[in-house]
């Protein structure tokens, strides 16, 4: 992997830490500020390796998080790069994202703002895009959405992640087939071993919470911890699976006893 002219020497990461600050609060009886992450009303997180993972489950305001990051950063909400603004936020009911990152301070050495903030969910919107603003200028569009879905994340990757900057994930392992996801790991590790790629990313993936020399958190009832792959609740699920499939199943379906 190729990277372009670079805009520091300094090696990643580039964010080390952001915490909230409780003047800047709204309403701690709020979302996202009555969030478990926010417990006792502190939240601090230090980013010390190239690639932070965080994990937990639906609900936990994993989400929420990568988009205040990314509004520190100067991106959009919905994804993209700076000065991309792929969706029309203006009747948008949620923003809880901005909100929060409006109660953030954080810390950069030095500040490089330059990279991607992904969402798969909004991967169509800003593929068009992408697709457009190359038209108007004149250029070749990209056209990652000629491909299938999981082929077009990871052409879109590789063509993205290849400068300095920070990039920040959430799910990408949407689209991926274990063997993509295999494809992305290889991507994180060039990044990594660049130097010049900060990765924050929120997955579900053990696969991807896998990744080597990446310092993994994990959101629960108690807050934001840092944790290790093997005691995290994905791991421990497919470890039972692939140990007893069938016992596995059966208790899984197992309906709730009266």
């Amino acid at each position: 992997m190729a990277y372009r002219k670079q805009l520091t020497r300094l090696k990643a990461p580039y964010l080390k830490r952001i915490l909230l600050e409780p003047t800047r609060v709204e309403d701690w009886e709020k979302y996202p500020w009555n969030l478990p992450l926010f417990r006792g009303r502190e939240f601090e997180l230090e980013f010390t390796t190239p690639i932070t993972i965080i994990v937990g489950e639906n609900g936990t305001g994993k989400s929420t998080l990568l988009e205040a990051i990314g509004a520190l950063a100067g991106y959009d909400e919905a994804g993209g790069g700076k000065g991309y603004r792929p969706v029309d936020h203006s009747r948008a009911i949620d923003n809880s994202g901005a909100g929060l990152a409006n109660s953030f301070r954080c810390h950069w050495l030095p500040k490089v703002t330059a990279g991607w903030f992904f969402r798969a969910e909004s991967f169509y919107s800003v593929a068009r895009y992408l697709d457009e603003a190359a038209r108007e200028s004149g250029g070749t569009p990209p056209d990652f959405l000629s491909w299938s879905h999981g082929e077009g994340f990871i052409r879109f990757f590789e063509e993205r992640c290849r400068r300095q900057g920070i990039y920040i994930l959430d799910e990408p392992e949407s689209a991926l087939s274990p063997s993509r996801q295999i494809e992305l790991l290889k991507m994180l590790r060039r990044m990594d071993q660049s130097g010049t790629a900060q990765v924050i990313m929120a997955t579900h993936s053990p696969l991807l919470m896998a990744c080597p020399g990446a310092r993994l958190f994990r959101i629960s009832r108690f807050g934001l911890d840092p944790t290790d792959f093997s005691d995290t609740d994905h791991f421990r699920m497919m470890r039972d699976f692939c140990t007893d499939p069938q016992a596995f199943m059966e208790e899984a379906l197992r309906e709730d006893e009266e």
